[in-house]
């Protein structure tokens, strides 16, 4: 979560009338103005309570300057659901997915949930697999690296921590919970450049960065700088190659946070799952592809013994014995029963059918964008429902921040950002198709698009020569 401080940093600090929020005498439920000496304070707490209409009408007022989040082509998060599952979420806010004795029927979901994506990702013995439910794919990472490294420390032990650093390989466009990983549990992070028209990992130069302190290499199943698969099953020959000459013997954790909800219903041939060897783990965000609300994340190991029993707490408090793996301790319950809910709703076939429509809605979507001349793609969607794209070499009056900034002000949240190492001379802009994110829509997009489009090629130079442009790069 971001860190914020108590005042705004970018506002003087207001005169004692700004510090209060302002109340509609209509906010009155019975008199109109009954209520306007009570204007609750912004930055503290009243000093009494207020009518719940009139709080409601405070918070719902002030909230409608978020943007819609169905135009927001920026997030890979859900922002649509049927009514039934938003029924359901809010019979199961109060439950608390930890108390798994006083909520077994939650928590037995859960355990379906877990037993489905086990089968879905080709586990050996989708009966001994195990898993568990995150907050989302950041915590499903960390709980995935944490294995990766007490397994290392566990054939290490007469290294570490004394003589021997753990390392991790991954690419430099990993989502940022990887470097945070390495950060917090003090793991060395070696990172794979980008290079030419590479945009993630290659698979021989991450086996050279592996030595005997690699605790495992990071493949992604969906970059979210441009939306394409890493090769995994050719990272993983790679790695095979390296333990026949050397006898290092290198885990491959995948993280699919949004791939892993795809490639199996649109890419079933495609092997990058439990049926590679040397996949030990696998993450997904529930929220992203797997079509529920924020709030839910899946991790899963191929059988137990890839999952130190060290690393599991069992507490009792709270009724019977449970064994717990993650980094919170009490969450809603709401999301795991709507991630149920989807997984009966659709079925294989349904997901295959709301995927597919997402793909090409992006394929055509990337090829309208292409169409108009001004712009070079560097995906086109047919991996990830993703594809960036960033200005072709003659434009010269305008770049993709100012896209991005005119895009806005029609209502679309696009963003434009550059790439990370070795390739910081290329800035892009990235769109995410989801599901609710239609044609017609898409067809809006770029409607919208060539009515700017006159408008920038008339600028003498792009705007963000004048000022600096902060990326707008959302994971």
């Amino acid at each position: 979560m971001p860190l914020h401080r108590g005042a705004h940093p970018e506002q003087d600090e207001p005169s004692d009338e700004r510090r209060r929020l302002a109340l509609n005498p209509f906010y009155g439920e019975a008199d109109p103005t009954a209520a306007m000496h009570t204007a609750p304070p912004r930055h503290r707490l009243p000093d009494g309570p207020l009518p719940p209409l009139t709080a409601y009408r405070l918070v719902h007022d002030e909230l409608m300057l978020d943007g819609n989040s169905r135009l927001n082509l920026a997030t890979f998060v859900t922002t649509w659901m049927e009514p039934q599952a938003d029924v359901l979420m809010s019979e199961c806010r109060d439950k608390n997915m930890i108390d798994k004795d006083e909520y077994p029927r939650t928590a037995e979901l859960e355990r379906r949930c877990v037993a489905m994506l086990a089968d879905l990702w080709n586990a050996p013995d989708p009966q001994t697999a195990v898993g568990c439910s995150t907050t989302g794919s950041s915590e499903a990472c960390m709980l995935a690296g944490m294995a990766l490294k007490r397994r290392w420390t566990r054939r290490n032990a007469d290294r570490y921590p004394a003589k021997a650093k753990p390392n991790l390989v991954m690419g430099v466009n990993v989502q940022v919970c990887w470097e945070k990983f390495c950060d917090f549990w003090e793991v060395e992070a070696r990172q794979v450049p980008m290079e030419g028209d590479r945009f993630h990992l290659d698979p021989r130069a991450a086996v050279e960065l592996c030595d005997e302190n690699t605790i495992g290499v990071i493949g992604v199943l969906g970059s979210t700088f441009d939306g394409s698969y890493e090769p995994i099953a050719e990272l993983c020959a790679a790695l095979d190659d390296l333990q026949e000459r050397t006898g290092l013997d290198v885990p491959v954790h995948v993280d699919g946070a949004s791939g892993a909800m795809v490639a199996p219903f649109l890419d079933p041939d495609l092997e990058w799952d439990f049926r590679l060897p040397r996949v030990a783990s696998i993450n997904t965000s529930g929220h992203k592809y797997g079509l529920v609300y924020p709030g839910v994340g899946w991790v899963l190991w191929r059988a137990a013994e890839a999952l130190p029993e060290e690393l599991v707490f069992r507490v009792n408090y709270l009724g019977g014995e449970m064994p717990t793996f993650a980094l919170n301790f009490s969450r809603p319950g709401a999301q795991v029963v709507a991630q149920y809910y989807t997984f009966l709703r659709l079925g294989h076939e349904g997901y295959r059918a709301v995927q597919q429509a997402s793909r090409d809605v992006a394929c055509g979507l990337a090829r309208a964008v292409e169409g108009l001349g001004d712009f070079r793609l560097l995906t086109r969607g047919d991996q990830l429902p993703v594809f960036a794209f960033t200005t072709k070499d003659d434009v010269h009056a305008y770049d993709v921040f100012d896209v991005s900034r005119r895009l806005r002000e029609r209502g679309w949240l696009v963003p434009a950002y550059t790439f990370p190492a070795d390739r910081q001379d290329l800035s892009v802009l990235r769109v995410v198709c989801r599901n609710g994110f239609s044609s017609d829509l898409a067809e809006l997009l770029i409607e919208d698009l060539k009515l700017l489009l006159p408008e920038l090629r008339s600028q003498r130079h792009p705007l963000s020569q004048d000022r600096p442009v902060p990326t707008a790069f959302h994971h």
